[in-house]
Order: structure tokens, then C-alpha cells, then sequence
């Protein structure tokens, strides 16, 4: 699968927090989410494992419990059903990849 930018499309999850679904395989899902300063992704937890990587911008990302001050290049991995939550401080654009593919997700 290839995907080009402007072939992307995003829909609003939450108030302030747009994702778009990148690629995907048969194991792997990758998606850019954007999110506008000030916005908030409640506390949740899913089966999917989840890695990411902040491209720009300020959050604060809380791991199961845990706060971490995230800036441009950190990453994280989150297992499969450990709680976690986000805050963007300023508008900010993180890529996160989800195993297994996040049905959901799909365009």
C-alpha cells in the first residue's frame, strides 16, 4: 500500500483532535493525528498496541497514570489495554502506528 498527502483524509474524533488513517497492512495501521492546543483525548484503553512519535508541537501524554512532558522527536509505546490520555499544550501532529490494525481506523 502507498498513500500520497494529499490523499489523506481526516475526520474529527473528538472536538480539537483530527486523525487520519496513513497506510495500513495486515498486522500494522499507521495515522497522523492533529490536534489543536488545549484539546484533550479523555483517558481510555484499547487492544491495540500503540507506538508514536511527536512530529510538532507540545503534549502532555499520560501512560498509565504517569504524566510525560512529550516534545518534537519523542516517541512512546503504549501495550495493549494499559489506560492513557493526552493534552495538547499548543497545536501539535503525532504519528502513531496501532497492532493489531485498528478496524476503526479504516478509511
Amino acid at each position: 500500500m502507498f498513500k500520497k498527502e494529499d490523499q489523506l483524509t481526516e475526520r474529527e474524533m473528538i472536538e480539537g483532535v483530527k486523525m487520519g488513517t496513513m497506510v495500513h497492512g495486515e498486522k500494522t495501521l499507521m495515522a497522523r493525528f492533529r490536534l489543536t492546543g488545549g484539546s484533550d483525548i479523555p483517558a481510555h484503553e484499547h487492544p491495540h498496541e500503540q507506538t508514536g512519535l511527536l512530529i510538532s508541537g507540545h503534549i502532555v501524554l499520560t501512560i498509565d497514570g504517569l504524566d510525560h512532558d512529550v516534545a518534537p522527536g519523542d516517541s512512546w509505546c503504549i501495550g495493549s489495554g494499559v489506560p492513557h490520555a493526552a493534552k495538547a499544550l499548543e497545536d501539535s501532529v503525532a504519528v502513531e502506528v496501532f497492532s493489531p490494525v485498528r478496524e476503526d481506523y479504516l478509511d
